[in-house]
């Protein structure tokens, strides 16, 4: 075990941080993509300094194979995008960078400074990045060269004692930004690690922060948790907090007064679950199927509209318009609910008919002179 020094107020040495060797944090170098390699090597080989960072060394700790890799630098948005063509610079207020390689993302962020709080966009050093980080488990920096994890918050001690633990204050973390909560739940969620009693009890007092956060933010963070493969956990623990209310109220409220509603509710996130681990590429619609199917069942007697031979139009217009206000503020794509409403009537027994592209009839050759 190593340590980084910085000085104090009377010049003398504290410990600023602890760095884990090869040997202490285990991490298997061969899980890390290639290609995140390839993109902390250039930034080196350019001068600047840059780390593996967040949520990828925390499951490379544990073990697991992570499926994004985010990268940090002193580098600026500027300088690397001249160091790689393959990137485009994104976002208006926090300037982040995207170097891509076939379906393959990396973002590339700037050390931020904390001058402007945990939310502002100045450029700063590692010292202040590290503090912007929301949680402790998300902020360790895995230099591959070296194969060292720097640690500046006992994050590596807080992941193996499984507690989530806010390095932003208490009293600032959710109030910068509320979405944290979220994440703070879908990490103990897809982590195993708790909440402790103090965090969990400051959610719900703050859960009311999320009210104005924008539909399109929100629906973001949903789809987040349908393509997890962990959504009955999360959407429990949303629950548990009185967070799902506000990504979900039309659901939650159902839940609150109907104890089978929500029953049915969370057995068909668990089949969610189940689906997108086997079919990890399928559409959205697909996934929002189970979200909506328990709704759609309680709007009426589905064997009496079938029996009776309405007709499909009338009963897809009505059903379309009752699960768009279901779902808000979550706004999916329209062809997406579209399927999944499609679906879940053709299930309960209504006859569907996809409407047949027409056929262009071919130009003759004939006519094709004479056009020309």
């Amino acid at each position: 075990m190593l340590f980084r020094y910085s000085s104090d107020e009377r010049g003398r040495h504290i410990v600023k941080a602890v760095i884990y060797t090869k040997n202490e944090h285990n991490i298997d170098l061969s899980k890390i993509d290639s290609d995140a390699l390839y993109v902390v090597s250039r930034l080196r080989d350019s001068g600047f300094t840059a780390y593996i960072v967040g949520g990828a060394v925390r499951d490379l700790i544990v073990g697991h194979t992570p499926k994004d890799f985010d990268i940090v630098t002193d580098a600026t948005p500027s300088r690397i995008k001249k160091i790689f063509r393959n990137s485009r610079i994104i976002g208006r207020r926090f300037r982040l960078v995207h170097v891509i390689f076939g379906s393959k993302i990396f973002e590339v962020s700037t050390f931020r400074s904390t001058a402007e709080g945990s939310v502002g966009n100045s450029f700063g050093s590692i010292d202040e990045d590290v503090m912007r980080r929301d949680f402790s488990l998300n902020a360790l920096y895995y230099d591959p060269s070296k194969e060292y994890v720097i640690d500046y918050v006992n994050g590596v001690k807080d992941i193996k004692k499984g507690i989530i633990r806010p390095v932003i204050p208490l009293d600032k973390i959710f109030v910068e930004d509320p979405v944290r909560m979220l994440r703070a739940v879908k990490y103990s969620a897809t982590t195993g690690c708790r909440l402790p009693l103090f965090l969990k009890r400051k959610i719900r007092k703050s859960a009311y922060l999320l009210s104005p956060i924008s539909p399109s933010r929100l629906t973001e963070e949903l789809q987040k948790i349908i393509n997890s493969g962990h959504a009955f956990e999360i959407v429990s623990k949303t629950l548990e907090t009185d967070l799902y209310m506000y990504l979900q109220p039309t659901a939650t409220a159902i839940m609150y007064s109907n104890r089978e509603f929500e029953k049915n509710y969370l057995k068909n996130l668990k089949k969610l679950d189940e689906f997108t681990v086997a079919n990890p590429d399928a559409r959205l619609g697909e996934k929002l199927y189970f979200m909506i199917f328990d709704f759609i069942s309680s709007l009426t007697d589905w064997n009496k509209e079938v029996e009776s031979h309405s007709a499909a139009g009338e009963i897809y217009v009505k059903t379309w318009s009752e699960c768009r206000s279901f779902v808000l503020p979550m706004n999916p794509q329209r062809t997406e609910l579209e399927f999944a409403i499609r679906k879940v009537l053709k299930d309960l027994g209504v006859q569907m008919y996809t409407p047949k592209k027409s056929k262009k009839k071919p130009v003759s050759k004939k006519n094709s002179k004479k056009q020309s």
